[in-house]
């Protein structure tokens, strides 16, 4: 979920925060919580929302997104590690890129695990749009991070 959030937020603490907030809300409903569906579903929908949320107010309060560092592990080569953390920092930034609902897609298909019909019950639109809209953003990746390779 703390994958997720940092997918769609760009941001450790704001998604710590997300991830945070959905669980504490999750523990204080679990007496009337019936689930219907997948759990881990149910928790990726709620961790999109509330991170969608949070978005929506940072645009009301006009605040640039902030770029984090990310921490890259498993590699003890310091030159490795450089080289994995440009990457990520790469792929982020090409992320920030895309329109919302296909950053939202790709995400939510690649770290959440989703299904795209739940992605498109998410996102309130058809199956084929959803398919659409993570197509179109991973071939916007592509085209982002292969432009940035031959500079």
């Amino acid at each position: 979920m703390l994958t997720l959030a940092k997918g769609l937020l760009s941001e450790q603490a704001a998604a710590e925060d997300v991830v945070h907030d959905v669980f504490v809300s999750f523990a204080r409903s679990a007496g009337q919580f019936q689930l219907t569906g997948s759990l881990r579903g149910y928790l990726a929908t709620c961790v999109s929302n509330l991170a969608r949320d949070k978005i929506r107010a940072r645009t009301r309060q006009a605040e640039a997104l902030d770029s984090v560092n990310p921490v890259i592990a498993g590699s003890d080569n310091p030159a490795q590690r450089v080289m994995e953390a440009e990457q990520v920092m790469r792929l982020r930034q090409a992320l920030s890129q895309l329109p919302y609902e296909q950053r939202e897609a790709v995400i939510l298909h690649i770290k959440g695990g989703m299904k795209f019909r739940q992605i498109a019950r998410l996102q309130g639109v058809s199956l084929s749009t959803a398919h659409g809209r993570y197509r179109y953003g991973m071939d916007k990746l592509r085209s982002l991070l292969n432009s940035e390779a031959e500079k």
